[in-house]
């Protein structure tokens, strides 16, 4: 589509050691402004390796982030989520001493330098993520009172009351069942058509990617092996073998 001709982030040939090993091994991709991008591959592969170089956890050994046009180099994880980048993780990290509501407070009043149409942080749209979260009802319980899909749900809601261009989501949704992973997949694309979020996502769960996901790379060992739109990918001989299984 003609609105995602914009590269809104791009790897440089990406490397990073830890001990002489190669997590990420010259990886290199761009991703669209709008785009809901699948990154897959079995475990240790260096799909959260990756999202840890994007969002600066830690620093490449080789190559570049570059982020709306700027390396990110040397840049803390806290500066590039000033700039636009917001990640949620698998495991939640809530301050467990505040209400839901004073949560999300805390990302509005953080992030959101990357968009140039941020609002002020007030109580109308805090509330508004909330809802979008499932959690308006739930707006001035303690988060120890609430489930982990719903902790997780939090911190969704935190990390879009950022505003952030670029969203990170490493496997936040893992452990659904069925009818909540259709709910979120229903989600993923309302936060990409009305907040207008690129959107990069890890799932494991392949039916989720596939159906949502315009593109899809496909990481293994370390280096990418494939990259296309869902149907292409599910077709790739390597991608078969490394990750889906071969057909005896």
């Amino acid at each position: 589509m003609s609105r995602r001709t914009e590269t809104v982030l791009e790897g440089e040939r990406l490397t990073k050691y830890f001990g002489g090993l190669p997590a990420l091994k010259d990886v290199s991709f761009a991703v669209a402004k709008g785009e809901i991008l699948g990154l897959i591959g079995p475990n240790g592969a260096g799909k959260s390796t990756l999202l840890n170089l994007v969002n600066g956890i830690f620093g490449p050994t080789e190559g570049r982030v570059v982020f709306q046009g700027r390396d990110l180099s040397g840049l803390m994880p806290h500066e590039i989520a000033q700039r636009g980048i917001a990640r949620v993780l698998q495991t939640p990290r809530s301050f467990a001493s505040m209400t839901v509501r004073e949560n999300v407070a805390i990302g509005a009043s953080f992030g959101g330098r990357g968009r140039s149409d941020r609002a002020s942080p007030d109580r109308d749209g805090i509330e508004f993520y909330l809802d979008l979260a499932g959690l308006l009802d739930k707006k001035d319980l303690p988060v120890d009172g609430l489930t982990l899909q719903e902790k997780r749900m939090l911190e969704l809601a935190r990390a879009l009351a950022m505003r952030p261009e670029l969203l990170l989501l490493d496997e936040a949704m893992s452990g659904l069942n069925p009818t909540e992973m259709e709910r979120a997949m229903r989600l993923i694309r309302r936060i990409r058509d009305d907040l207008g979020l690129t959107i990069i996502w890890v799932e494991h769960v392949m039916k989720a990617i596939m159906g949502v996901a315009e593109r899809v790379l496909v990481l293994n060992f370390g280096q990418l092996i494939a990259v296309g739109t869902p149907a292409e990918v599910a077709r790739d001989q390597g991608v078969i073998d490394a990750y889906l299984g071969r057909a005896e």
